[in-house]
Order: structure tokens, then C-alpha cells, then sequence
């Protein structure tokens, strides 16, 4: 990655509350995703009932109905400004969200995100400092090699990170089925947390179902979804043990509470893919949220310097923070620093 961007987004309200967000978009878009919020989303929306979070939702929506550009555009357009209602609703009911959520518990462990290949990597150092760190854990990068040669790597490291270290595993869509089911056979008794989109994407929903019974190690997917339903379709088919919704890739929070609503009734644990600035609440609110994700300060320069009350790591677990909405304090310096602005429709600025 050459690039890590953001929008964020204020709501005011008449009552002078202001909702505050950011929404994660990794790289390109972030002109189009400006343009859709305030030429689409804010005419549609600007006058109406803070507190009405589905019917802002289902305002909001018709920005994903374009066929004729990505559709994660509008679903990040979509999110920005839902994650910011829900931020100005929990400012006014002076309470934090992961508590207006549900309240399940106030602090959720913490996995970072490596095991990258690289000509000159050290797994045994990487997965050492990791845990050095204070992380419960990290999800490990496979399916880039043979299933023999990826569960060589996760061997070394199961070995650096010992017993009570969580491991998961991703293969971002790398592989086919039978390498999937090979490599998860070769690495049952590593104590594995997750195995991450082990199947190529064309027929993943069948063969993730197959890697899980064959495999016998939980398996995770549901970023690369774009709606509940998507997720829905994960659930009945019996693909996943675990699923990584991505409330700000995919429309909101409130689509991600959706989803977990729908995990509950079918036994399939929640997890968030990245962006821990939403992730943290909405798995805390829940009692079948798992591992928060992060990525190492180079990787999300973002989450490790515009959030200026970022809790420490503690025993694993990040602490929600107490004061209402998200309760994040953004750094104003570091967002003029780094701000890239658009005037709807009139170019660059």
C-alpha cells in the first residue's frame, strides 16, 4: 500500500450537537464518495429527525443503486454519514454507543495484522514483537504460496507466539478448495482462531462450506459482502464459523447490527475487518463479538494519529472509551495536515 485515506464527516443538528465520524476508504475514491454524500445523501436527509437512524438509513441508500460506478462508493458515502448520525444520537443521549448498543462489555482483545511476504521476513522476530507489544494475538497471511509452504510459516508462527497467542490465518481468496482443505489439515493442531477467506471467489459460499467441514478449523468471511443479505447467504449456507462485516465498507453500522442480529440466530460469531474506530463499539455492544483488528502504525497511520485519545493496549484489550457517541477526539491538527478538500462539482481546492 502507497496510500491510507479517510472522510470525515460532521451532522449538525438544530440543537447544536454535531456528529462526528470518519469512515475508511484504504486508498482511491475519495473524490466521488465527497461527491456523493453532499449531492445525494445530504439533500435527501438535511431537515429530518436525528433519532430516526433506519429511516436515515433508507434515505441514504438509493446512492448504491448507481450500476454505473463501483458500488462501494456509495456504500462508503452510506456509512460516513450513518456512523455520524449514530455519533450525534449518542452525544445527545449522552451515552457511548457501544452501550446504546447493547453494553456487553467495555473492553475487546486486540489482533494486529502481518506475516506479509517479504524476501527478507522473520516471522519468529515479527510475531515476537507482536506480542511484545501487548497484542492477544495477529492474523497471519497465507495463500500466497503452496498449502505445505504457508503452514511451514504458521507453524514458526505458532511456535514465536506460544500457546495462549490467538493466531488466525487469511488467504484472501488465494486458494481452491482442496488446497484450502489441504492446508487446514496440515495445520489442526496449531489452534487456529480463524481460517480467512481460504477459496477463490467465484463459488466461495460452497467451497468455504467445504473447507469448514473437511478442514476442522473455523472459518471466517463476510468483508468482501455488501449487504446483509449477502451475509445472510453466508449463514445458510453453513460457509462461516465467524464473520468479519465491514460496517464502514458496507453502509453503516447500522447494516453491521443487522447482520450480527442474524449471526446470533444461526451460532456464527462477529468480527469486524479493520477499521477499529467503528469496529471497537459495535463489537463490544454484543455478546458474540470476538477480535478487534488493527494494522501496525505504517500500515494505518490513520487510527494511530487522528484519534488523539486512542486507548492503550491493556492485557490484550482496548478500553471503549466512556464519553458519549463514538467518544473519540479527533486530532484537528493532524487532519488540517494531511486534508485534501473538494467543493461539490467545482474541482480540486
Amino acid at each position: 500500500m502507497t496510500h491510507r485515506s479517510t472522510i470525515v464527516t460532521r451532522i449538525h443538528t438544530r440543537s447544536g450537537i454535531v456528529g462526528e465520524a470518519y469512515a475508511g476508504d484504504e486508498d482511491a475514491g475519495l473524490r466521488e464518495i465527497n461527491e456523493i454524500i453532499h449531492r445525494e445523501i445530504a439533500p435527501a436527509i438535511l431537515g429530518k429527525d436525528a433519532f430516526a437512524t433506519e429511516r436515515l438509513w433508507e434515505l441514504a441508500r438509493p446512492a448504491t443503486w448507481d450500476i454505473l460506478r463501483d458500488r462501494r462508493l456509495g456504500l462508503v458515502a452510506c456509512a460516513s454519514v450513518d456512523t455520524a448520525v449514530w455519533d450525534a444520537v449518542g452525544r445527545a443521549l449522552n451515552i457511548p454507543l457501544h452501550r446504546l448498543w447493547g453494553g456487553y462489555r467495555t473492553a475487546v482483545p486486540v489482533i494486529t495484522i502481518g506475516g506479509y511476504y517479504s524476501g527478507d521476513a522473520d516471522i519468529h522476530a515479527e510475531v515476537t514483537a507482536v506480542a511484545e507489544a501487548g497484542y492477544a494475538g495477529m492474523k497471519f497471511k497465507v495463500g500466497g504460496l503452496t498449502p505445505a509452504e504457508d503452514a511451514d510459516r504458521v507453524r514458526q508462527a505458532r511456535k514465536a507466539g506460544g500457546d495462549d497467542f490467538a493466531l488466525a490465518v487469511d488467504a484472501n481468496q488465494g486458494w481452491s478448495p482442496a488446497e484450502a482443505i489441504r492446508f487446514a489439515q496440515l495445520v489442526s493442531d496449531c489452534d487456529l482462531l480463524w481460517f480467512e477467506e481460504p477459496c477463490h471467489w467465484h463459488n466461495d459460499r460452497r467451497g468455504m462450506r467445504d473447507v469448514r467441514l473437511a478442514g476442522a478449523t473455523p472459518v471466517c468471511a463476510g468483508q468482501s459482502e455488501f449487504s446483509a443479505g449477502g451475509c445472510r447467504d453466508l449463514f445458510e449456507s453453513g460457509s462461516v464459523d465467524y464473520c468479519n462485516f465491514d460496517a464502514s465498507w458496507s453502509g453503516g453500522p447500522t447494516e453491521w447490527r443487522r447482520v450480527a442480529g442474524m449471526a446470533a440466530a444461526y451460532d456464527v460469531r462477529m468480527a469486524h475487518h479493520e477499521e477499529p474506530q467503528i469496529a471497537a463499539h459495535l463489537l463490544a455492544s454484543v455478546s458474540h463479538g470476538t477480535y478487534l483488528e488493527n494494522f501496525h502504525p505504517q500500515r494505518d497511520p490513520i487510527w494511530h494519529n487522528l484519534v488523539a485519545n486512542r486507548p492503550p493496549l491493556q492485557d490484550g484489550h482496548i478500553r471503549l472509551p466512556e464519553r458519549p457517541g463514538l467518544g473519540w477526539e479527533l486530532d484537528h491538527d493532524y487532519i488540517e495536515r494531511y486534508r485534501i478538500e473538494w467543493a461539490p462539482g467545482s474541482g480540486d481546492r
